[in-house]
């Protein structure tokens, strides 16, 4: 019985980081050099950036689902699900911050390969 109890506890105290890592944050792709890159170049970055932001998308779905399930948890009194949540949620946070400066970025990088290649 006691074997059971303790592996039952320990199950219990595992499933929350088995679920805090069941997202994984994509990785942002390198912004290119407007100023010298080619325009295939340019154009292969902007495949790059469009397939982070794609898994950039799964990744804040699945955050967000973490989120609603923290939230569950705590609202059946789980005390401990409050700091799950603030993770989740500043992870949340980090990767839409961490999107809106690939966008820029890249941005940055179409004015500098336009100043460089004027037509």
């Amino acid at each position: 019985m006691k074997t059971q109890t303790a592996s039952l506890l320990l199950a219990l105290t595992l499933a929350p980081l088995g679920a805090a890592q069941a997202c994984d944050a994509p990785v942002a792709p390198p912004s290119p050099d407007g100023g010298s890159s080619t325009l295939e170049e340019m154009i292969a970055a902007q495949g790059e950036v469009k397939a982070f932001q794609a898994a950039n998308a799964e990744y804040l779905e699945c955050v967000d689902n973490q989120m609603s399930a923290e939230q569950a948890s705590i609202d059946e009194g789980d005390e401990s699900a409050k700091e799950r949540y603030a993770l989740a949620a500043a992870d949340y946070n980090a990767a839409v911050s961490r999107e809106e400066q690939v966008a820029a970025d890249f941005n940055s990088a179409i004015k500098a390969y336009k100043a460089a290649n004027p037509d």
